[in-house]
């Protein structure tokens, strides 16, 4: 019998909603100290046990199709089906953004979920490497994820942060290897820019941004955030404003670091990251600060260096200087090399550009599939609608790992 017609007959056959509602509780149950509770989570766990052991008696494969049918709902199961179908692979390590995608501030008060946080320690349990993948700074993830995860796992040797967006990567437990300062290897000529950038960008900053915004504590990246609520009207004010003054910094920069004129360097700035950003000349045209200047005009010197330097801006969130020499897909490349995945076929979730670059890159590359919240950037939900559509709700990043989960037990069949 095939697949498709055995994953029917587990579903219309047995109530795999009320086994799925005790593998959750049985998984996610809070430690207490009580005997009536203990009891209760006991009398789950025997009913758990007894339910599965009907499927596995129904079934040739019926392991595969207990634990299927207890971590994912009909049509998660069919997804990974299909998914299977499609690839013929299971996913043997996970790539995951962390801001509105494992946690999100509208519904899961920007805390990792329980749910998602066993998921992942089931992944770690069957060897699949976590690659957790952030624009957030090394050790406030690593707080969070000891915090979630524990430190045993986090230390395990196989989990890897690549942070600030690919510009450090940090794999505990891997001697040398376990920190690697990617942006070490910039030439001078950039490095300057982003030491001239972060030298000013408070000190010389309009009494509104050094009052409305702070410098996140990067290693390298230059990275302005709101001093309101993010998503507000007035964290999205600050942040325009922002935008502008940074693309000023980089402008004046890059003139001082190829030696050439310093007065028009900022309106070369704004229009050359304008033309390559429909969002950011949005702002500027905002703001009354798109200007009009003939960028055949620019020095060849200073277009060559904005071509290695990056200001990405996220709406009423963060507006940032980086290096594209440096972004996640390098940093989940050298993750991947020093955790010993040479054949990665990765699940990659996300909600940003930097995350979609990575997605492009498993695309391109036969190196995994992509999916993001459904209330991610729109490049990135038209890539993830043009491929594989997995997409999910705000704050429910676990219902994409119970899909996977189910994709690697039916790959196992094989």
């Amino acid at each position: 019998m095939e697949r498709y017609d055995l994953l029917y007959q587990l579903y219309d056959d047995f109530d795999t909603a009320t086994l799925r509602d005790y593998q959750e509780f049985v998984d996610v149950f809070p430690p207490v100290d009580s005997r009536v509770a203990l009891s209760h989570w006991q009398d789950a766990s025997d009913e758990l046990a007894d339910r599965k052991s009907e499927i596995r008696e129904a079934f040739a494969a019926g392991e595969t199709f207990a634990e299927v049918a207890a971590h994912a709902t009909r049509d998660q199961a069919f997804t990974a089906l299909d998914l299977y179908s499609k690839y013929e692979r299971a996913v043997n390590v996970l790539v995951l953004d962390v801001d509105e995608t494992l946690r999100s501030a509208g519904n899961t008060d920007n805390e990792i979920p329980r749910e998602t946080l066993h998921l992942l320690t089931e992944f770690h349990e069957d060897g699949v490497p976590i690659v957790i993948c952030t624009g957030q700074t090394l050790e406030n993830v690593k707080g969070f994820m000891i915090q979630g995860l524990g430190s045993e796992v986090v230390h395990s040797g196989d989990l890897s942060i690549v942070y600030e967006a690919g510009n450090g990567v940090f794999t505990p437990g891997h001697g040398a290897d376990t920190k690697q300062l990617l942006y070490e290897d910039l030439d001078d000529s950039v490095r300057n820019v982003f030491d001239d950038v972060r030298a000013r960008v408070l000190t010389d900053a309009p009494e509104s941004i050094r009052h409305g915004c702070h410098l996140q504590g990067n290693e390298f990246n230059v990275t302005l955030k709101p001093n309101f609520e993010t998503g507000s009207k007035r964290a999205r004010e600050i942040i325009d404003e922002a935008l502008v003054y940074q693309l000023d910094l980089v402008g004046e920069a890059v003139a001082r670091a190829t030696d050439t004129d310093p007065e028009a360097a900022a309106d070369w700035s704004r229009r050359y990251y304008a033309e390559s950003d429909p969002e950011i000349r949005g702002v500027l045209e905002r703001e009354g600060g798109f200007p009009d200047v003939d960028l055949d005009a620019m020095p060849e010197a200073v277009e060559d260096t904005f071509e290695r330097i990056d200001v990405a801006y996220y709406e009423a969130d963060a507006a940032e200087v980086t290096s594209l020499e440096l972004d996640k897909v390098a940093g989940v490349e050298a993750a991947l090399d020093v955790l010993g995945v040479e054949d990665p076929f990765a699940l990659v979730m996300g909600d940003s550009k930097s995350d979609l670059r990575v997605m492009r890159w498993a695309a391109e590359t036969d190196s995994g599939i992509g999916a993001a919240p459904e209330h991610a950037s729109s490049d990135v939900l038209d890539f993830v609608l043009s491929t594989d559509e997995l997409v999910f709700d705000r704050g429910k990043s676990a219902e994409m790992l119970r899909t996977v989960y189910a994709l690697n037990r039916l790959a196992g069949l094989s």
